[in-house]
């Protein structure tokens, strides 16, 4: 069993990434081993989770993925673990708009049986703070709301006053942060800095955020909240076991596993490119089918990706390798498939233009007819030019920067057949850019959206989807499947 706890809040902006990401390190420092967790679909927050626990930070996200995974996942990135600290997202009650608690702090706590720890921002009132802790602790009893942590308290005088109040209200305080010693974590416009970005201040900063809850909160208080959590009976997700059997396996009658309950039939060759036979070495008089080489996108412009979508780009037969287009001028030897995932080309976007060799190999590529996934700063990265800066010239589209955030779940169909799922599968995903792509769709769409409203978006040509939908791969490891055997074609 995995000792687990939930860190949680009113609301954003109260300090659950300080306590969540301090509360991983201190553990770790403390010799146990930690596994970090985040709740929805944010990409920034766990690599701060990744650098003060060495493991990978996995998001648990009810709505791009579904409830019925929540507790695989978890168990899946926890196992082998002694503590397992999930970060919330915005205030605990808060989820998909217009969806009622899914795919809130709450819900997962829930999902998950592990108990919360609540983190107020005290710097504003005293007594009050019984009621509002009251007020969360009583309004689902399904949550159990195991402790506080009061944040940016002033003095000594003011803690007295708060630890007064809360005596009443039944709910231990287990730490409490000054607020003179705050910890800074530099933002921008989609949230903190990345820690790829600035990988030598993050570790300090990871350090401090540690030291300080190291000083102020009850570690092992917190420990044994984790510790009486009940036993999770779901087996832990698995990537092999959700991609099915791995290529070169022959596909079934329908080719490929489904996306959204919709069977995903084989593609047919690129009308540029035709069919090839994988390649095939022989190995003691036995043939043996290489794997396909999937080059990912990394470095610090393209920082978003989900842990499990190379784990099941593995599992289905390719050999990931990352690159980095700010410094690599080419593609790593023998790519048959690229993915570049979401990050902050807008910030990049005179290094990306000047690194010309791979944006020409990478157009190579695309043009050849193999398969390319491109998510939000992916879909950037191909167009024709971002602020007026030259990309790869991919796509014939334009991008720039917008004043408007664009930020939500979506609900989405396949307009077009793509490497990544045949017309009619359904999806759902998340958008988070402050750009625009114009126009905002090809003549082979990517997506339809369903929600917030109905439009068409992205583009589908030869082997490239490219899209602003950011899609969760676990939900449908068809789409690893499907587009790892247009890699081997």
């Amino acid at each position: 069993m995995v000792a687990r706890l939930v860190i949680a809040a009113p609301s954003s902006g109260s300090g659950k990434t300080t306590v969540a990401t301090g509360l991983m390190a201190a553990f770790v420092a403390a010799g146990l081993t930690v596994s970090p967790h985040k709740v929805g679909p944010d990409y920034i927050d766990p690599g701060y989770h990744s650098l003060a626990t060495g493991r990978p930070g996995r998001n648990l996200d009810a709505y791009m993925c579904g409830t019925d995974l929540m507790e695989p996942l978890f168990a899946h990135g926890a196992a082998g673990c002694d503590v397992a600290v999930v970060e919330g997202v915005m205030g605990l009650y808060d989820g998909a708009a217009g969806a009622g608690e899914l795919a809130s702090t709450a819900q997962v706590a829930k999902l998950l049986r592990a108990p919360v720890v609540l983190v107020v921002d005290a710097s504003s009132q005293s007594r009050s703070v019984a009621a509002l802790v009251h007020g969360f602790a009583s309004w689902d009893p399904q949550v159990r709301i195991g402790g506080v942590i009061l944040n940016k308290v002033a003095s000594d005088r003011h803690e007295e006053l708060l630890r007064e109040a809360l005596e009443e209200s039944g709910v231990p305080v287990l730490g409490v942060l000054r607020r003179v010693t705050q910890v800074a974590s530099p933002s921008r416009h989609l949230g903190l800095v990345p820690v790829a970005e600035r990988r030598a201040e993050a570790v300090d900063a990871v350090a401090a955020m540690a030291e300080q809850v190291r000083r102020g909160c009850d570690l092992e208080g917190l420990l044994g909240l984790a510790r009486s959590a009940p036993r999770l009976g779901a087996a832990a997700w698995d990537a092999q076991a959700a991609c099915g059997e791995p290529f070169p396996t022959p596909p079934s009658p329908y080719g490929l596993a489904a996306v959204g309950g919709t069977p995903i039939p084989k593609l047919g060759a690129s009308p540029q490119t035709p069919e090839r036979a994988p390649r095939v070495s022989s190995n003691a008089g036995r043939a043996e089918v290489q794997r396909p080489l999937v080059a990912v996108a990394a470095g610090p412009a393209f920082t978003f990706s989900y842990t499990e979508h190379a784990e099941l780009l593995t599992a289905a037969g390719a050999d990931v390798v990352p690159f980095d287009p700010l410094r690599d001028e080419q593609l790593p030897t023998g790519t048959a498939g690229l993915v570049i995932g979401g990050g902050f080309p807008e910030v990049y976007a005179p290094e990306l233009s000047a690194n010309e060799p791979l944006r020409k190999a990478v157009a190579d590529l695309a043009y050849s007819g193999a398969p390319l996934a491109a998510e939000c700063a992916g879909l950037l990265y191909l167009a024709r030019s971002l602020d007026g800066q030259p990309m790869c010239g991919v796509l014939d589209a334009e991008a720039r920067m917008s004043e408007r955030l664009t930020l939500g779940y979506r609900e989405a169909v396949a307009v077009s057949d793509s490497v990544l799922a045949a017309a009619g599968a359904r999806m759902r995903g998340h958008e988070f850019h402050r750009t625009v792509i114009e126009p905002a769709a090809g003549p082979d769409p990517a997506w339809g959206m369903h929600r917030p409203e109905r439009r068409v978006e992205g583009f589908v040509q030869r082997g490239v989807h490219a899209s602003y939908l950011h899609t969760h791969w676990a939900s449908a490891p068809g789409v690893a499947r499907r587009f790892v055997e247009g890699c081997a074609r």
